[in-house]
């Protein structure tokens, strides 16, 4: 164990014990099931060269600072540490239910088509210069977002797009960034096992915004969804507090879309915007992914993107992995794989989709363990709504008997037009024998996650590919 120094030389952050190491400052966070102060001694013993803690550490073997919020301590000692990476990147960020991953992934493109060169923080995957890491959570710990910030920097990034759970507002984990840009997409129901009630859920929402007002270095535009009946409470609550630039397709949005029209190939509309009008074509479709659209495009322009170059930039979107992602096959039918785990996000898609006039629609999809318990039937009745058959499956369990989520499920069900088959790979052969000429297949919930996370074990599964070679292994149609 280090000898105690009144002022220690500080190397490194942590917050798990078992990465502290020689000279570095470990953060005991409170938490759920444990408080972090119970592995100071182990921190000390790895090297840690102080400690910082909301309750009392007896005997550790290191100076003790006591805060009053651990993790906002956290927050602002990360951001000096790291020399304040926000100040030298553009930083757009996006909050809201349904969305962010796409919206965050334009936002990269368009900046990265501007000559600014941008990361990426997200559900999918973290973006760092040229190297690409797996995302373990939406938005990481402040000091690793701090750390990657920092990275993004120092290899000549310019900017970075970045997906802020309301998860990530609760717990502090961007506390010291400033943005430039920070975008409200939506709000639905989700997350209320963590919230509890829909006014909380949308209290931790209004956290990123309202932080805009207290920004010193940068002059942050909040980009509101003028059509989502909580972006109109977003900016009364915000007031004259902070600038809003409101996107949608009212009459009264500083950039709103009209005239749009969409086929399996994408999208186009008219845009009106800073007095100029422009159409806008980009590979995705649906309506939902027009209000995306919108939202990078207004944050774009909010980090100084000449918008005629941000539209053009668009024609070449990327394909967002397990966002409406078609799986790449050649039959007369089409499977699509999505993200969508919310009753909104599903009857979007299904309302797209339908909109592409299938044959039928065949909707495969199941809820997960270990969360909001109240969306699962919600997510029944969407599926009933717009599918003509539809198969009840198994998501993410976790700890919770599938069966038992499954019985949920068909609580939403009304009527008869639909089957339950537990295992996932089952389901989705079961919905790829079942396409016929001209149908569409939607596999739903797990989008781009390469896994399935039961109780005792994660195994790998992947919807794309399970659906994919069931397609290869189908006998063609006659």
């Amino acid at each position: 164990m280090p000898d105690i120094l009144a002022d220690p030389e500080i190397t490194s952050l942590a917050y798990d014990s078992r990465l502290a190491g020689e000279g570095s400052l470990f953060f005991a966070l409170p938490g759920t099931r444990t408080n972090g102060a119970e592995f100071a001694r182990q921190a000390a013993e790895k090297g840690a060269a102080a400690v910082v803690a909301e309750s009392p550490v007896v005997d550790c073997g290191c100076p003790v600072v006591q805060v009053p919020d651990a993790r906002a301590a956290m927050a602002d000692i990360a951001a000096a540490f790291y020399g304040h990476p926000d100040r030298s990147l553009k930083c757009a960020g996006v909050t809201g239910t349904n969305g962010k991953t796409t919206s965050a992934f334009l936002m990269k493109h368009v900046l990265d088509s501007a000559s600014l060169r941008s990361g990426l923080i997200g559900t999918v995957k973290y973006v760092v210069g040229s190297e690409e890491i797996s995302a373990p959570r939406t938005t990481p710990e402040s000091a690793d977002l701090q750390e990657m910030m920092a990275r993004m920097r120092d290899c000549g990034s310019k900017a970075v797009a970045m997906e802020v759970s309301s998860h990530a507002l609760v717990q502090k984990r961007v506390r010291g960034i400033e943005f430039d840009a920070a975008v409200f997409t939506n709000l639905t129901q989700d997350h209320l096992d963590y919230h509890r009630t829909m006014e909380a859920y949308f209290d931790a929402k209004t956290l990123l915004f309202e932080s805009l007002a207290a920004q010193t270095h940068k002059k942050g535009r909040a980009i509101i969804n003028a059509d989502d009946r909580h972006g109109h409470l977003l900016m009364e609550r915000l007031g004259k507090n902070v600038k809003a630039v409101t996107f949608g397709r009212g009459v009264g949005a500083d950039f709103r879309a009209s005239a749009i029209q969409f086929d399996g190939t994408g999208s186009v509309f008219h845009l009106d915007a800073r007095k100029k009008s422009f159409l806008v074509r980009t590979p995705l479709i649906g309506l939902f992914n027009i209000y995306n659209v919108l939202a990078a495009l207004a944050a774009a322009a909010a980090c100084g993107v000449e918008l005629r170059g941000a539209i053009a930039a668009l024609a070449s979107a990327p394909q967002v992995p397990g966002r409406l992602e078609r799986v790449p096959a050649k039959r007369n039918f089409h499977v699509f794989v999505d993200y969508a785990h919310t009753d909104d996000a599903l009857r979007n898609v299904l309302r797209t989709l339908q909109e592409l006039k299938p044959s039928r629609l065949i909707t495969v999809f199941g809820c997960g363990g270990d969360r909001d318990r109240a969306k699962r039937p919600l997510m029944a009745a969407a599926a009933e709504e717009f599918s003509d058959w539809s198969i009840l499956t198994s998501d993410n369990p976790r700890r919770e008997d599938p069966e038992d989520i499954l019985a949920d499920v068909r609580a939403g069900m009304r009527g008869t037009n639909f089957e339950k088959i537990t295992d996932r790979e089952n389901a989705i052969r079961r919905a790829v024998e079942l396409a016929a000429p001209g149908d569409i297949v939607l596999i739903a919930g797990k989008g781009h996650e390469n896994y399935q996370e039961f109780a005792d074990r994660r195994i790998t599964f992947d919807d794309v590919d399970v659906a994919g070679k069931a397609m290869a292994h189908k006998k063609a149609e006659a």
